[in-house]
């Protein structure tokens, strides 16, 4: 295709023969299009990508990008329609009349499947599936057309245009991070597994150290035959013992004291880990020295990830030593102190609580203000006004959080009552509540007849402070969400800046895209593993770091707020 104009953004959509590509200026007016066969089409994506460095329009990014990732092709920006639309569709700063909310074609989600396999383009999904047709490039175009005219819009078309910059960036970081992979040392992970719940035994019989912690707990209950992995006959058997607890949850039975506690604390933790991540979860999800699990972008109302297999979104503490870079190459790993109590301290303009923040650890700033006696007690009273909490310890320390910082609490119980009245609330960006359920409306509405029982009212108030816990923690969940996107979308962007390793200092288990490059392994909600040659460790951090404020400054201008970070360069992904 001669093309004097550089394109701003290129539309693609499927075609019988391959792709149809739609060449966009900056301002999204047609200029030209064609037909690119399925062959060439990697080869073309490429050389668009070298030469114009266009903004990429696809219907789901997955389905495009994983294809060409096996191929060695990266590209540096796009925008997701799937992802995009559903933005938009919900959020309250786009008007009721909007086209974008009446294309409701765009609703339905992908097929998602956990098995791995190279895909090629159009004939499988992202992890290789038949999946249905891409939509044709004429509607990806008329779907863009309308999220444009909804962004312009709408009552802040800045925030929602960075918002879907950061969910379109998200999905690449997902796909990148799945074809890179975890680096992961298999004879390691089966050495803890070993170490800790005892031998692998035939048959599937319990290790020696797991049956062991069995054989505790079932001496504590006085019941040789308790059945230690099925909660209800757990909670008949604790009950006997004279544990009235109502669940087996950690929390609840912490609380308990009997002799019972402590080894069933124990058993459940080791049955978590050989269900979770035993030798089952090696076999299946590490092959060839890396863990590619499948994120889920957006997976959660909030906006934060999810996982559709592996368990993408959990790495536990025991086996972070399994987690270890190729010979020559090094992990940065950097987690964000309190990040959603910094983000509602932005989000409030409390400069009470940012100056608590500034510098130092959120919860001691909090002890040294005078608010609470201990940092216990900051972090229960935080983790208590951002979840709800009314009772116990958190119930008795809010109110003192009120009275230190009135702006950060006024925020997050404006939410709360907002939701309890059956309101919806947005993010930061303008990611938007759903609004409550039919049945939740009906019981409201119940409850205010003149024949409503007792039952009904009752019903209607947790109901009520239910949704008022989910409003007041999504603004703040779904914001600090916002903010990693954006942390993610520049770190991205910095590592991809830095200079290639020569062929003999390659990772090749990473992938063609990645081998010679530092790249993003692992994200979790507030913490990153970058996998980088030796060479360029100190840089890889500095980005991290770099990335962090360049993602503050985007979301809240000059607010005098730092996100603290702890970074490190090790071998191992294992925490001191």
């Amino acid at each position: 295709m001669g093309v004097s104009e550089a394109p701003g953004w290129i539309v693609l959509g499927r075609t019988g023969r391959g792709a149809a590509v739609i060449l966009l200026d900056a301002n999204a007016e047609e200029f030209g299009r064609d037909e690119v066969e399925r062959g060439p089409l990697t080869s073309w994506i490429s050389d668009a990508e070298v030469r114009w460095a266009p903004r990429w329009v696809w219907h789901d990014t997955p389905q495009w990008y994983a294809a060409l990732l096996a191929d060695g092709v990266r590209v540096a920006r796009c925008h997701d329609l799937r992802l995009c639309h559903a933005i938009l569709r919900e959020s309250a700063l786009v008007s009721e009349t909007a086209a974008v909310r009446r294309s409701r074609e765009w609703d339905a989600a992908p097929h998602v499947d956990a098995e791995a396999a190279a895909p090629t383009l159009f004939e499988l999904d992202a992890v290789g599936r038949p999946s249905g047709p891409p939509p044709d490039a004429d509607a990806a175009l008329a779907e863009f057309a309308r999220q444009r005219d909804a962004i312009a819009d709408c009552a802040a078309p800045g925030r929602l245009r960075l918002l879907t910059a950061a969910e379109s960036a998200g999905a690449l970081v997902a796909a990148e991070m799945r074809a890179a992979g975890l680096p992961w040392d298999a004879e390691a992970h089966d050495r803890i597994l070993v170490e800790t719940l005892g031998e692998r035994r035939p048959g599937g019989a319990q290790p020696a150290k797991l049956a062991a912690s069995a054989e505790r707990v079932r001496a504590a209950l006085g019941d040789p035959t308790a059945s230690l992995d099925s909660q209800p006959k757990l909670l008949r058997s604790l009950h006997r013992a004279g544990v009235l607890v109502d669940s087996t949850s950690r929390w609840e039975l912490a609380e308990q004291r009997h002799p019972v506690i402590e080894p069933l604390l124990e058993y459940k933790k080791l049955s978590r880990l050989l269900s979770a991540n035993g030798w089952t979860w090696l076999a299946e999800w590490v092959a060839d020295g890396r863990f590619r699990p499948v994120f889920v972008p957006g997976g959660v109302v909030t906006g934060r990830w999810a996982s559709s297999g592996g368990g993408a979104l959990q790495l536990p503490r025991q086996l972070r030593e399994a987690v270890r870079a190729d010979p020559g190459w090094r992990l940065v790993v950097a987690d964000v102190a309190q990040l959603e109590p910094r983000v509602l301290a932005a989000m409030s303009g409390d400069t009470a609580l940012a100056a608590a923040a500034r510098g130092r650890d959120l919860y001691a700033g909090i002890v040294d203000s005078g608010a609470v006696a201990t940092r216990q007690e900051a972090k229960i009273a935080i983790l208590g006004a951002m979840y709800g909490a009314t009772t116990g310890e958190s119930g008795r320390l809010v109110p003192r959080l009120r009275r230190a910082y009135p702006r950060a609490m006024a925020l997050v119980d404006d939410a709360a009552r907002t939701g309890e009245d059956g309101g919806i609330v947005s993010t930061w960006l303008g990611r938007t509540s759903p609004a409550p359920s039919p049945e939740w409306s009906a019981a409201q509405s119940r409850a205010t007849e003149a024949e409503a029982s007792g039952a009904d009212e009752t019903r209607a108030r947790r109901w009520a402070r239910d949704r008022g816990r989910f409003t007041r923690n999504f603004v703040v969940q779904g914001t600090a969400a916002e903010w990693a996107l954006a942390w993610l979308a520049d770190l991205r962007g910095r590592l991809a800046a830095l200079p290639a390793v020569p062929a003999e200092r390659a990772a090749p288990r990473s992938g063609p895209a990645f081998a010679r490059r530092p790249h993003l392994a692992f994200f979790l909600h507030d913490e990153v593993i970058v996998h980088t040659p030796e060479e360029h460790a100190d840089a890889a951090a500095q980005a991290v770091t770099d990335a962090a404020a360049t993602a503050a400054h985007l979301l809240f201008g000059g607010f005098p707020l730092d996100f603290r970070l702890d970074v490190r360069i090790a071998e191992t992904a294992l925490k001191d």
